[in-house]
């Protein structure tokens, strides 16, 4: 696998210093609204609104692919008043979006897990998903009660079922085995996985994907997320050396 290109000082929205795959952390609604003296349905309200700067901007910059952690599986253990509050901002936001985001040729596609789900919910997930499945300006994932061990977990199991029924082979077991058996399969890894409100950690967040992807973590509460703050971490990334566990390509010349 090829290092990455040169540092550029400059986001152009095409060519090689553009990543194909960005993956975000939306974090900090909660302390967004607190120091605004507002509630946290109010900070995830304007959550929302930085998810739609995001997608446009990911559009303008030419970036094929936006994975973003919306409702991750330990989120149940918040209270209930506050689940409510994100269940409908994300029915809401099906609703309101899905019109525009189809118009766009934008792929919806929705990871993580389905068991505890509202049966509402999740059909208007499955309704956007077929009806963008055919789209291909932009493939916006949605990571959506998702926890990457339950993720591997899933995948570990779905390679023990094909080797009891004789589909899979025990030697034939390896990592893209186990790769295309996750939610993501069919889908490339992360090249930049950016989280926000200035705290360091995955959070049980992409764990096998991101494991060469650059991080990058920036010390914006998600609400305040903008075009600028991406361009930002793209520029980090770009002057990051990606071995890939080899030499260093500058090392190397």
């Amino acid at each position: 696998m090829p290092a990455s290109s040169p540092p550029t000082d400059t986001v152009t929205g095409a060519g090689p210093h553009v990543p194909q795959h960005v993956a975000i952390i939306m974090d900090g609604n909660g302390r967004w609204a607190d120091a605004r003296g507002m509630s946290r349905a109010q900070g995830h309200r304007s959550g929302v609104e930085a998810v739609r700067r995001a997608v446009q901007a990911v559009m303008e910059l030419k970036i094929p692919i936006l994975t973003i952690y919306s409702f991750s599986s330990e989120n149940w253990s918040r209270p209930q008043s506050e689940i409510n509050d994100l269940m409908g901002l994300m029915k809401r936001f099906i609703r309101r979006d899905l019109a525009d985001l189809h118009k766009n040729n934008v792929k919806i596609v929705v990871i993580g897990e389905r068991d505890g789900v509202d049966p509402d919910m999740m059909g208007l997930i499955d309704e956007a998903c077929e009806l963008t499945t055919n789209n291909d300006a932009l493939t916006l994932v949605i990571a959506f009660n998702y926890g990457a061990r339950s993720e591997i977990a899933r995948a570990a199991h779905k390679i023990a079922r094909d080797v009891s029924s004789g589909d899979l082979k025990m030697d034939d077991i390896t990592p893209e085995a186990l790769s295309a058996r996750l939610d993501t399969g069919g889908l490339p890894d992360p090249d930049l996985l950016i989280r926000t409100s200035g705290e360091l950690r995955l959070s049980n967040f992409l764990l096998w994907q991101a494991a060469y992807a650059e991080l990058v973590f920036l010390d914006v509460l998600w609400p305040d997320f903008s075009k600028e703050h991406l361009e930002d971490a793209i520029v980090q990334y770009n002057a990051r050396d990606r071995r890939y566990g080899g030499l260093s390509k500058r090392s190397a010349s």
